[in-house]
């Protein structure tokens, strides 16, 4: 179809929608046939202006929210998603005629199709508009439609699924998501009055089979949605509601093991950006969490015993991948994640966290935040557990009678004397080359009187 034949007939079939709004003179199957051919038309604006346009969104507008039977709805609804996407000046044109109230109003009772639609135009609607979210979440109720349809994902048994059946109910979780991290993460206050979604995402999350690779949709949403939350233990939902815990340990064991398929099936640098939203959500979990749960994260997340059999970070547990990552090359913001994490699980302690970690491991932090570094930093430790009271290396972390002893035979006096002498002529080279600056520290040794003549008949 030509280009010029295209436009033409977009105007037709706009032109046919408005007459029908006001004499009514299609069946049900004309009108659907009508919208859906505006639809496919609309989904390239070129040579579509009877869409693109202010009049265009106010007539799909009535039909999407006039009470014309579903399909119709729907169809009209999809027609101006596309246009909101392809077109951002129209997203204020929408709010302006009112219907961003009405698209709120018709989530309160949706089904999986008007829940992905609305959603998906409600979240175009929170760029470039002065659309007033604040206002809906209250006035509108848009919070309670909210948490009205994450609960309605809520399945009987918490045993994880595969993904659902039909793929739409999926696309509408992800959609409803993605709404309340843009909303949460506008205003602290509208972070507040979405508070009570976080307890259904958990539940969704706790029923939901982890893919492969993990951080992905649905997974990675959830993750974004909760960030903004109030993750504390207990809290009220909705208003009829008593306070009830947030989230419960199977949520954190879940959270622990996407954390340790993740470091197994992600590269370093895609932890970099992807982790993150997974290891605050785990943190802020922490921050509210009980006695009992915070000793349960702390047994998983920070070095065992067993870790200490070598320098630790080189086990394979999760604890060891994780303190890998604090020094692992080229990364900047997920080592700082990991390490504040780590330094919340020894209780923001420095004497704690070097116990925990080795000093070697927890030297950046402390520096960086201007931390004092501890005493005990220098001095042999001894094991955190109670029962064994190990002495452990401060630097590394290992069980001093699990380091290897030195098999190398010393070295003779003339030995040592070859190995100063090499040590300071390579000095003096490296310094006359521009390499390095300063004084050579063996010829300082010997000015401060720490080397001394021996003569040939003193022993080794």
């Amino acid at each position: 179809m030509a280009l010029q034949n295209k436009a033409t007939l977009v105007n037709q079939l706009m032109h046919q929608l408005e007459n029908d709004l006001a004499n009514a003179n299609f069946d049900s199957a004309k009108r659907l046939q009508v919208l859906e051919q505006l639809k496919a038309h609309g989904r390239d604006p070129t040579d579509a202006e009877a869409i693109y346009s202010k009049t265009g969104i106010t007539v799909l507008s009535r039909y999407a929210f006039g009470g014309y039977p579903s399909q119709a709805s729907q169809e009209a609804l999809r027609c101006i998603a596309n246009a909101l996407l392809l077109a951002a000046r129209l997203r204020q044109v929408f709010v302006d005629n009112g219907s961003a109230e009405k698209a709120v109003h018709f989530l309160r009772n949706a089904d999986d199709n008007y829940e992905f639609l609305v959603c998906r135009i409600l979240f175009l609607l929170t760029y470039e508009t002065n659309l007033d979210f604040g206002k809906l979440l209250l006035s509108e109720s848009l919070a309670e439609n909210i948490v009205r349809q994450l609960t309605r994902h809520i399945k009987d048994s918490d045993l994880p699924r595969e993904p659902a059946a039909s793929p739409i109910e999926q696309m509408a979780v992800v959609e409803t998501l993605k709404l309340v991290y843009n909303i949460a993460s506008t205003k602290p206050e509208n972070a507040a009055t979405l508070n009570a979604a976080a307890r259904p995402v958990f539940r969704i999350l706790r029923q939901t089979a982890v893919p492969k690779p993990p951080l992905q949709p649905p997974i990675s949403v959830m993750l974004n949605a909760l960030v903004y939350l109030d993750l504390s233990t207990s809290q009220g939902g909705m208003a009829d509601q008593q306070a009830q815990p947030v989230w419960e340990k199977q949520d954190i064991v879940k959270l622990m093991d996407i954390l340790d398929i993740s470091i197994k099936s992600y590269k370093p640098a895609q932890l970099e950006t992807q982790a993150l939203s997974l290891l605050t959500v785990m943190r802020q979990m922490y921050s509210g969490a009980t006695l009992e749960m915070k000793v349960y994260m702390q047994s998983i997340l920070l070095p065992a015993e067993t870790d200490r059999d070598l320098p630790l970070g080189q086990s394979g547990s999760l604890a060891s991948r994780l303190l890998r990552l604090t020094v692992s090359p080229g990364l900047t913001s997920l080592p700082e994640v990991i390490s504040a994490f780590l330094f919340e699980l020894s209780e923001k302690d420095a004497n704690t966290f070097v116990r925990n970690v080795g000093y070697g491991y927890a030297a950046g932090h402390l520096m960086s935040h201007k931390i004092p570094i501890p005493k005990s930093a220098k001095q042999t430790s001894v094991s955190s557990s109670q029962q064994t009271q190990i002495p452990i290396n401060p630097i590394t972390g290992q069980r001093l009678d699990r380091q290897p002893s030195d098999t190398m035979p010393q070295m003779t006096r003339e030995e040592k004397e070859r190995e100063a002498e090499r040590l300071f002529v390579l000095f003096e080279r490296l310094k006359a080359n521009g390499v390095i600056d300063g004084k050579n520290p063996v010829q300082a040794a010997m000015e401060e009187g720490r080397f001394e003549e021996l003569s040939d008949s003193d022993p080794e």
